[in-house]
Formats: structure tokens, sequence, C-alpha cells
């Protein structure tokens, strides 16, 4: 027989069968590992240094993911479900991987016990459905403000604005009831930051601030009662957008055009003017003209304001955003109570505040140095989105690990219903689940084993919300400590965590194509 002829290309290095899913759980194991050590209040942090050399010190799962150059594919994919968990409610990224990692690992047990992956998938899959319908009995309604601000300190926990937790957790519960909780988007609670003060000094805003200045000096630098336009046309003579030419043959018609266009501009004005408005935030241009008879009319503008600025500028004053200044109703105006203009550190920032009925509310979080107030930050965005999921399902459950060991005890119930192999997936989802309060009390500098054994011990008995407290160092009723999270949060872990499981265990063949080397241009 001749030899069999070569179908991939040199350049594509290709992995089969049992060694592509095992490098594939490898991998997995490696990432899960990597933020396993940040999970829970007592987690350690982790200094980031990116290619560009900027450090950053933080335990947030979605931001130590991010910043890793990773080459495995099957990593990415764990990349990218902390990324949808972040995206999706907030929280919980740290949690998702550490599960996942531990799903493909107990995968990998079975693997070796020549349990095929169409059989582990199946099994996983019933698991989760169990999981899901379980969860809902552990949980508890949500009905106060109480429980919100709980929820936020517990979130914020272990982080680096640890210490101020209450007061962050406060600030976030205001925002909330601020912009109301029907239809309560993360979106609508904005933040920016100032580095130069203390955390304590951070401070909820009833509206916005934009990174602009005013774009002139003779402006008014702060306008109280202000009637807000919102314009996304510009003020300033428009340029042809094809190609012109014009011919003048003396001095006089060039005085003639410069003045038409002054004209065209100066009507512009006249018409803001006389519509009454006294703050002006165009996301277009205003030329100096404009600016000129702006600034003399008293009137605060501010030009070439982001899209989403303008959104938010809308949804704080109640104005609407209008593209034409020939008719402009007072329907379209919204209102401030303060609009000025704010130096820090040498950069010019509006603010508008005061404002009736706000649809969107800005936190200004502060903090002594860049790095405290970027960790202080992903707090608050923690906590929000723990808020923000609560609300929108309107159930919590216990933390601490009580949930995970909860569902990992009914589900060895579950799986002696089973009949054959499938039984042995579902017991090492079961198993899987209870990496989170091992590792829980492996961050605390507790006995792991200890700690689970007791806690299944009182989940024996009943007591299915007893959990791990960390800041007593204690398993105690988890509800009644006050340590609790959003359902929300463990439904998109569990779905993330398995989904993501179950697509890499079919995986049995990797190919990667080596990239294609660069062209040198050759100069004649």
């Amino acid at each position: 027989m001749g030899e069999v002829p070569s179908v991939v290309s040199g350049s594509v290095s290709r992995s089969l069968g049992r060694e592509a899913q095992r490098n594939t759980i490898l991998a997995a194991k490696v990432v899960a590992d990597i933020v396993r050590t940040t999970l829970g209040p007592k987690g350690m942090d982790k200094l980031l240094v990116d290619s560009s050399g900027i450090v950053s010190v933080t335990n947030d799962g979605a931001t130590i993911l991010q910043e890793l150059a990773l080459d495995h594919p099957a990593a990415k994919l764990l990349v990218e479900v902390a990324q949808t968990q972040e995206r999706e409610v907030g929280d919980g990224t740290t949690s998702v991987v550490v599960l996942a990692g531990a799903l493909l690992e107990r995968a990998g047990l079975l693997l070796d016990q020549r349990v095929h992956p169409t059989v582990i998938i199946a099994g996983y899959r019933k698991a989760l459905t169990q999981s899901l319908q379980q969860l809902p009995l552990l949980g508890r309604d949500v009905h106060s403000s109480a429980i919100l601000k709980q929820l936020a300190m517990t979130a914020m926990t272990g982080k680096g604005a640890e210490g101020m937790r209450e007061e962050l957790a406060d600030l976030l519960v205001r925002a909330v009831e601020t912009v109301g909780t029907t239809q309560l988007d993360r979106s609508l609670v904005s933040f920016v930051c100032f580095s130069g003060s203390s955390v304590g000094g951070s401070s909820l805003l009833s509206g916005v601030v934009i990174d602009k200045g005013k774009v002139h000096q003779g402006m008014p630098s702060s306008v109280s009662e202000a009637k807000v336009l919102l314009l996304d046309i510009p003020l300033e003579f428009k340029s042809p957008e094809t190609q012109t030419s014009l011919s003048l043959t003396s001095p006089e018609q060039l005085e003639r055009f410069v003045a038409s266009e002054t004209d065209y501009i100066r009507s512009l004005v006249d018409r803001i003017v006389a519509s009454g408005a006294t703050v002006v935030f165009c996301q277009k241009g205003i030329d100096d003209v404009a600016q000129y008879y702006l600034a003399k009319a008293g009137i605060f503008a501010c030009r070439r304001v982001s899209k989403s600025s303008m959104e938010h500028l809308s949804k704080a004053t109640g104005g609407a955003i209008v593209s034409s200044i020939d008719d402009i109703p007072q329907a379209v105006f919204g209102y401030a109570g303060l609009v000025e203009e704010v130096v820090h550190s040498g950069e010019q920032y509006v603010v508008v505040t005061k404002c009736k009925n706000p649809q969107i509310v800005t936190i200004v979080v502060r903090g002594g140095t860049e790095h405290i107030v970027a960790e202080t930050e992903r707090a608050l965005q923690d906590g929000l989105g723990d808020i923000v999921a609560a609300v929108s399902q309107g159930k919590i459950v216990a933390g601490g690990g009580a949930v995970e060991v909860a569902l990992a005890r009914h589900l060895r119930g579950y799986a002696r219903s089973l009949s054959g192999r499938e039984q042995m997936a579902v017991e090492q989802f079961a198993y899987a689940l209870e990496v989170i309060p091992e590792a829980l009390a492996e961050n605390a500098g507790l006995d792991p084993l200890d700690v689970l054994g007791e806690l299944k011990r009182r989940h024996e008995h009943g007591s299915v919300s007893e959990g791990l407290n960390l800041l007593s160092g204690n398993i105690e009723d988890c509800f009644s400590a006050g340590v609790i999270e959003p359902m929300r949060v463990k439904e998109q872990a569990l779905r993330s965590a398995t989904e993501v499981a179950t697509m890499l265990l079919r995986i049995d063949d990797v190919l990667v194509c080596a990239p294609k080397p660069q062209q040198k241009e050759v100069l004649e």
C-alpha cells in the first residue's frame, strides 16, 4: 500500500481524541485556578500589568480575565463566559469560571473511566434542570430597601472599598430609588471617577456629569433654574458635501460672502435666544461666531457632546434632542436646577444637577489614588448589578455556599433515581457545586474539608440556609446574617458554566492554524 497523503497543512497543529479533551480540560482548570483565590470576601487580589505597563490591582474576575493574554481557545471561551456574566447580571464572574472549571475537571474523571462525553453532557443537563427547578424553593422575596442595601454590601465585601461598603451601599440604594424600580437598568446609574480625596467623599447627583467645558470664556460658569436645549445640528456654516469652487473678483464680494456666513450663524443664535434657552448642549460643532453671540446673550453652551452623553442629558433633564431650530416648541426643553462648569486636575467638566424626576443619576466616585478609585467603581458596579438582578426577579438566596451545598444534596438524591452512567455525571455535577464553599473556606484560611463536612451535616438536618459567614468565621443562617445574593446571579452562573462545559466536552479535535507570515514590501 502507498502512503496516505497529508490533508492538513504542515502549518496547522492538531490534537485528537483524548489528547484534545485532556488539553481542553487542563486549559479550563488553569484559568479557573487563576481566579479561584480571589473568590469571596477574604479572597486575594491580583496585580496586573498590561502590555503598555499600566498597573492595576483587583480581585474582580472579569477584569482579571480581560487583562490576561490567553492563547488556548478553551481558555478564551471561559473569558467569554465571564464577560457574559458581567454583561447580563453584573456579578458572579469569578463563581461562573470556578464552577465551569470544576465541571470540566469532574468530567475528566469520568472520561478516564471511559464514560462517553455524550453521556456526561446528558447527565449535566439533567442536573442543571433539577438545580434550576430547586433554586426557587431556596429563595425568598425582596420586600425592602434594607435587603437591597444588604445585597450591595455583600457584593462589595472583600473589595478595596470594603471599609466604606455601608456608605457606598446607601448611595446605590438611593440611586435606584431615585430612578425608580420599574424597568430598572444598570445604564440608568452612571459613574464618574475623581482621585485625590477619600472614598468617603463619594456622592450621588440627581443628574449627569459630562467631560466637556463651556465653549467660550465669556459665558457664565453656572446657570440656575436652567432651561436646557439639546441639539444634534451644528451651529456653524454648513460646508457643501461635494467639492465646489468659488470665484471672487473683488474684495467687496469676499466681504459680502463672509457677511452672509455671519448673518446665517447669527440667525441660528437669534432663534435660540428667542426660544428662552439658557443652556445649550450641542452634539455637533459650534463655530467662533456662534460662540461669541451665545456668550453675548449669556447662554451657557457645550459642543461635540457624545451621543451617549446627550441621551443621558435627555433622561436627566426631561428634554428632547431636536434636529431643527426653525420652530422650537416649549415641550422639547429640559430643566436642571443647576448647570455649572467645574475643573478637576486641570480637566473641565460640566455638572447638571437638581433635575426634576430624573430618569438617570450619577455617582461621583472618589479615592486617594486612581487605583483605589478604579477598584471602588468596580465594587459599586458589582453592587449595582446585584441590586438590579434582585429587583428584576424579586428573589434572593442565601450566600456563603449555602445554595451550592443545598443543590448538591438535592442532586445526590436525584441521582439515585437514575440508572446507567448518567447517574455518575449528576453526582459529579454535585461535587463540582461544592467547589464554591470549599474555595470560600480555603481563601479565608479555614479547613475546607471541616467546613464542608459541617455544612453537609447541618443541611441534612434541614438548615438549608446555613452557610459560611466569613466576616465572623462561623457557619450560620445566612439570611439572618445578611449574607445574601440575587437568585438571578446564581441562575445565570449555573446556566453559563454548564453550557460552556458541555460545549467543550463535545470537542475531540483541535486544529490551530499558524499565523500567516507578513510579506515584506519590496522597494524598487
